[in-house]
């Protein structure tokens, strides 16, 4: 077995293992989604349950974009830049406000 040189680096499996994560998480988020969208439009449309559908299906759409440029960044160079701040950002608030949604929704 030959040692990679230094500096080189062998991406092996991970950006495989990186974008099938990231295909993961988007299922969980569409499924979380749909079931925030559903509770909220289960005892027939009102102002509130159509605003919290609207909210949670434009927090599935945001994560949705972001989570596809990623998925994409890594299936079409050998070496993908490292995530930017600001998309890291962007998801995390997107996962977390979805989240919040779902709880508010429950309570």
């Amino acid at each position: 077995m030959s040692e990679a040189a230094p500096g080189e680096r062998d991406p092996g499996l991970q950006p495989e293992r990186t974008r099938l994560a990231w295909r993961r998480t988007t299922l969980s988020v569409t499924v979380a989604a749909v079931l925030g969208m559903r509770t909220s439009l289960h005892e027939g449309p009102s102002a509130a349950g159509i605003v919290s559908c609207a909210l949670c299906c434009a927090l599935w759409l945001g994560f949705l974009l972001l989570a596809h440029r990623r998925i994409r960044a890594l299936a079409t160079t050998a070496r993908p830049a490292a995530l930017s701040p600001r998309h890291a950002t962007a998801v995390t608030l997107c996962t977390v406000a979805l989240a919040g949604c779902a709880a508010s929704l429950i309570v």
